[in-house]
């Protein structure tokens, strides 16, 4: 199977941080970075490229508000509940 040079990953991060993103990935390399973290209940952007056109962001940009939920994971009633 071959991954295709642009694209989209979902990807869950739970050593530094603790939440879920999108990576967006042109001609193999990583240059977008959107990340929900729900122990700050932060939603941050990363820009790994200096030069990303507006048509880029917009579109990541929706492709995180799509593929994320938008609420945060509140661990202190997850906790409780499962009491």
């Amino acid at each position: 199977m071959t991954i295709p040079k642009d694209r989209v990953i979902i990807a869950s991060d739970i050593s530094d941080r603790d939440g879920i993103g999108v990576e967006i990935y042109r001609d193999d390399k990583l240059v977008i970075e959107m990340f929900r973290d729900d122990t700050k209940r932060t939603r941050t952007v990363t820009l790994y490229q200096q030069d990303i056109s507006l048509d880029l962001l917009e579109e990541s940009i929706q492709t995180f508000k799509k593929e994320i939920p938008w609420d945060f994971i509140d661990y202190d009633n997850l906790e409780h509940s499962n009491r």
